[in-house]
């Protein structure tokens, strides 16, 4: 397998996640042409003192997923990495299943602009934006 973890694959071949997916409980169910789709599955360890999930949960939800939106935009012998990570929140999220859809909005020769939206009960509760480096092996 290449440097980097093939994140593709667990899409395509059923190759098991890498540890943080699991820890986070996200399942990945689709990553293709830059859009990457997955269910998050919010439960009582998520939670903060106030009862909703702990915003730095939340940004790595989206963080993961805009992995795979990136992984499917790469070429073979890159890698990337994140630059920032800037997450705005509408609603908190409770307890529950939540969708995150992220997306390559653009794509240079080394830096990708990565937006991603995390969904429950079909309303918005959080957006993340996020620049990534691109990195020839």
């Amino acid at each position: 397998m290449d440097k980097g973890f093939n994140l593709i694959r667990v899409v395509t071949d059923g190759v098991m996640p890498p540890p943080c997916d699991q820890t986070l409980q996200l399942k990945v169910t689709s990553a293709c042409d830059g859009v990457a789709r997955g269910i998050w599955s919010v439960d009582d360890q998520f939670m903060n003192g106030l009862g909703v999930a702990m915003g730095g949960f939340v940004s790595s939800a989206a963080d993961i997923m805009m992995a795979y939106a990136v992984a499917s935009k790469i070429n073979e012998g890159e890698s990337f990495t994140s630059i920032d990570l800037h997450t705005t929140f509408h609603r908190p999220i409770l307890k529950g299943e939540v969708m995150v859809e992220a997306r390559v909005e653009k794509m240079g020769r080394r830096v990708a602009y990565v937006i991603a939206d995390l969904f429950q009960n079909e309303k918005k509760a959080a957006s993340v934006v996020s620049s990534v480096m691109i990195i020839s092996e």
